[in-house]
């Protein structure tokens, strides 16, 4: 009777192991209707333009510029940036952030908006079929250095503010990217939370392809940083030689809950893309703007 116990002692761990090492099922995403088109709201306009860089010598990027139509130049409008921006603009895509920001402004859910949309640098002359795929992108933002926040302090947003006033105050500046784009703006907040203070990342790379694994020790070790800070991931996410994405986030989940950070952690049980993300983008700028809507 002892044997057959152990016996099924034994079976049982072997079958929780294996279930344990099954992906989880991935869940079904829906758009809710701030992710749509909306008869009677106010449409914005998006512009594209091409950029050659002097921070980042001898690259060439496309960005887009988006203009909410409530914008006046007598009042100075919030500013968010988009690091892979090509994604980000999409209408049909997995964010649709310019349908997004039309509802929302609209609503007052959220100040009026200028949305700067950056794709990585590519070097030389002629721009990438994929901007995904731009040679200097991991370089840019997978980096735990100032340099990117500087190619937007120095160059882009200098550019864009020659057209459009904007606030300085970082409470109505954000900046967002998904996997080495999240964690570019977690870095250039972290690096400039004067520039930046609200932090948006979808399946944010917090793992070692440049370093991004120590965020959640220096989190934890270093002078806070006045900074609000929303995180999406799904437990599907990446596992490779790298990391583990989804474990690099829960650190990071972990690592602000213990410093008493303003945060947000949605986690679900998708994969590396924008879908999850995307799908939960409006409930997510509604969180992050808050706190100067309520002023």
């Amino acid at each position: 009777m002892l044997t057959r116990t152990i016996v099924a002692i034994f079976i049982g761990f072997i079958t929780f192991g294996a279930a344990m090492a099954q992906p989880k099922p991935q869940e079904t995403l829906t758009y809710g209707p701030d992710s749509q088109r909306q008869a009677g709201v106010p449409k914005g306009s998006v512009t594209k333009f091409v950029w050659k860089s002097h921070v980042f010598p001898n690259t060439i990027r496309e960005y887009y510029v988006y203009v909410p139509a409530q914008y006046t130049a007598q009042i100075p409008a919030a500013l968010m940036v988009f690091q892979d921006g090509h994604t980000y603009v999409k209408e049909d895509g997995d964010f649709r952030v310019p349908v997004v920001f039309d509802n929302l402004i609209h609503q007052k859910a959220m100040p009026v908006t200028i949305g700067l949309f950056i794709n990585p640098g590519h070097h030389g002359d002629a721009l990438p079929t994929d901007p995904f795929r731009a040679d200097n992108r991991s370089a840019e933002y997978d980096t735990l250095s100032s340099q990117y926040v500087r190619f937007l302090i120095d160059e882009l947003i200098p550019e864009i503010s020659r057209t459009y006033k904007l606030a300085e105050s970082p409470t109505m500046r954000a900046i967002s990217g998904l996997s080495s784009g999240g964690i570019c703006a977690f870095t250039a907040a972290w690096q400039r939370p004067d520039q930046f203070h609200k932090v948006l990342s979808h399946v944010g790379s917090f793992t070692n392809i440049k370093g991004g694994h120590a965020y959640p020790s220096m989190i934890r070790k270093d002078a806070k940083r006045a900074i609000k800070v929303f995180l999406q991931d799904g437990s599907n996410d990446l596992d490779n030689q790298y990391g583990n994405w989804w474990l690099g986030n829960l650190q990071m989940d972990a690592a602000l809950k213990y410093r008493q950070y303003d945060y947000k952690f949605v986690g679900g049980t998708g994969g590396h893309n924008g879908k999850h993300g995307g799908s939960i983008l409006p409930e997510s700028l509604r969180w992050l703007w808050a706190d100067v809507m309520t002023k």
